[in-house]
């Protein structure tokens, strides 16, 4: 992990929003453990169950939704992640509606978060061979929605405040993984290990856990990389809000 390239001077707390159990480790789970690393505290709101994330008949979507929770409390503790809450939302059929954004606003009030982490929800192709789930793109317009203008404005959701004294709060910085348009890169080679190690707890999603680790390897994103020395890196689009 590149030392200081934030700029943060003190520690933050960092929540992390998006659709399915194994989304933050895949996504950004290399920064996420060398922020945890760092002493600042991380956070996850994943918005479905997983229900759907698997094509075994011998598994009901209720079982698989047990498994991955406890895949994703595994994986979690690799990373050296503080509390995870499960909105329990189906698999699949994600909507950025009004309901879903008052329970991500309910947990931006709750954690109160410095820093919010989620996804890009204008990149529909993230790569050639790949069109970006519907439930990734949902979930980052449903983030945004709820940084911005609700968690921060006592006029948004009001029962919140007068029903469960959840005062507004508006976060300092927003960061989008998977994006086809970042604007900062981290080095993660430090902490790729973690990230791989994390994501070997998903068993359920990963297949053969020997190729598994021979593609995650063989994908390197820096110019530098060779294959005695390979170097990691992990892409964001950050939006530092004004004061």
């Amino acid at each position: 992990m590149q030392s200081g390239i934030e700029g943060w001077s003190d520690k933050k707390k960092i929540l992390v929003v998006l659709a399915h159990p194994d989304d933050p480790e895949f996504f950004c789970g290399a920064t996420l453990a060398g922020w945890s690393k760092d002493g600042h505290e991380i956070y996850y709101c994943l918005i479905t169950s997983g229900n759907k994330g698997s094509d075994d008949p011998s598994i009901t979507p209720n079982e698989l939704a047990i498994l991955r929770a406890e895949e994703q409390k595994q994986a979690a503790a690799v990373i050296g992640v503080n509390r995870i809450e499960n909105l329990g939302y189906d698999d699949g059929t994600l909507q950025a509606d009004l309901k879903v954004r008052k329970d991500v606003v309910r947990v931006i009030r709750q954690v109160k978060p410095d820093i919010l982490v989620s996804c890009d929800p204008t990149n529909y192709f993230p790569n050639e061979g790949y069109i970006n789930h519907p439930d990734h793109r949902a979930a980052g317009q449903i983030a945004l929605d709820a940084v911005f203008p609700a968690s921060g404005n006592r006029m948004f959701f009001p029962e919140l405040l007068t029903e469960e004294k959840l005062e507004p709060h508006s976060v300092d910085e927003v960061w989008l993984s998977l994006t086809s348009q970042p604007n900062i890169t981290l080095d993660i080679t430090d902490t790729f290990e973690i990230k791989l190690n994390a994501l070997k707890k998903h068993r359920s999603q990963i297949g053969d856990p020997i190729a598994f680790e021979k593609r995650l390897r063989t994908t390197r994103h820096t110019k530098d990389s060779t294959d005695e020395l390979p170097r990691y890196e992990e892409s964001f689009k950050r939006i530092i809000f004004r004061k």
